[in-house]
């Protein structure tokens, strides 16, 4: 049982500089996989203690065991390598435009990883069983896993250059892909996982670029020229992800980037393009970002359940409750109480060498929403 207006995470949580070094040091096989589970073991506690502390309502492990909320998978599939920008490099063929496209969006190719299909792909190990477990052990509140989305997987692994031995096209990539994730959705459900988010973060791409690259992912290289082509792929893949798991409480996250404090770097539009393909979604909740101006006005799905962007990640500044509560009466204009979750605009830590702020910072910002929940529970007659 939840309270109106639930205060939850997006999903990561900043890394502290002990984990990153011990990411590094077991790649360069320094330490073992048993001595680096120890130290990512110490961050999930910290990271839901302090979740906690704040008093968020749902609470997650912070990603904390994940080089990157989407390129992780590389180490739980077969036919899936991980590769640096830099490495990506040496491998598209307009190498000039990549390597262009990375210096404008303020992306370090040597820190940031792609998971590349090389091969047939099936799940070698769960994606994510083994952080519910340890989760489910450290807390009593409900717990939200994040998992990225068929779409964002299946264009982030199609590299043609490499792909073509295993797959003759991105397509039949995306079966396998599909396939993959409803395995792990049945298992997230067999565990009582209580909400499962799906990133999408790159459909804003899509409509905010005309169908011209403009994120850092090497996803942005296996994209049509037709936008809505491309929407309506990622429509069909997350829908057939989601059939049959109607049961299970399920998000889709959407963003316009989060890789960078500098604001002109990421992508700037209002969802209302997007609203006719986020409609046909067969998630119970969209995950949106509002709480930065570069997301244009609030705009209300007609059936799904809003998690609410309302304090932003990349700034150092903590949003006050009563301005979280004002973003929240704009919302609630459009739809029902019922229908409104807070959380923050993205993730805390998105890549686990390029924190947006440091714990206390994020920490109080969960804090400000929960104030803000506070307030509004508090005052249902003005609803």
């Amino acid at each position: 049982m939840l309270p109106l207006f639930p205060v939850t995470v997006v999903g990561s949580w900043p890394r502290p500089p002990e984990l990153n070094r011990a990411f590094g040091r077991a790649k360069r096989g320094e330490i073992s996989g048993a001595e680096l589970a120890l130290i990512a073991e110490a961050a999930v506690r910290d990271a839901v203690r302090l979740q906690e502390e704040a008093g968020v309502d749902v609470v997650s492990d912070g990603e904390q065991r994940r080089d990157n909320f989407y390129s992780f998978v590389a180490g739980k599939l077969d036919g899936v390598q991980l590769m640096s920008l830099a490495e990506m490099l040496d491998v598209v063929e307009d190498k000039e435009s990549f390597r262009q496209l990375l210096d404008s969006l303020d992306v370090p190719a040597w820190s940031i990883h792609n998971p590349t299909c090389v091969g047939r792909i099936r799940r070698r190990e769960p994606l994510a069983a083994a952080e519910v477990r340890a989760l489910r052990s450290l807390t009593k509140k409900p717990i939200k896993v994040a998992l990225p989305g068929p779409y964002l997987l299946t264009r982030a692994m199609w590299v043609k250059e490499v792909s073509r031995a295993a797959y003759p096209d991105k397509e039949s990539l995306g079966a396998d892909v599909v396939t993959v994730l409803r395995e792990e959705l049945a298992s997230l459900r067999e565990l009582g996982v209580d909400f499962v988010q799906l990133d999408e973060p790159v459909l804003t791409e899509l409509v905010f670029t005309q169908g011209r690259p403009r994120t850092f992912m090497c996803a942005a290289l296996a994209a049509r020229k037709d936008p809505a082509e491309e929407l309506e792929r990622a429509v069909t893949l997350i829908n057939q992800v989601l059939a049959g798991f109607e049961d299970l409480r399920t998000g889709l996250h959407v963003c316009r980037g989060n890789w960078s404090q500098k604001e002109e770097t990421l992508l700037s539009g209002s969802y209302q393009p997007l609203l006719p393909w986020l409609e046909r979604l067969k998630v119970k909740q969209l995950v949106l970002e509002y709480a930065t101006p570069r997301a244009g006005e609030i705009v209300a799905p007609a059936r799904h359940e809003i998690g609410l962007g309302a304090v932003n990640p990349r700034t150092p500044e903590v949003e006050t409750p009563a301005a979280i509560v004002a973003r929240v009466r704009q919302a609630l204009k459009l739809m029902p109480a019922e229908k409104i979750w807070l959380n923050p605009d993205c993730g805390f830590g998105t890549f686990a060498s390029r924190p947006m702020n440091p714990p206390q910072v994020a920490q109080a910002k969960l804090r400000a929403l929960v104030e803000a929940a506070k307030v509004l529970r508090a005052r249902p007659s003005e609803l």
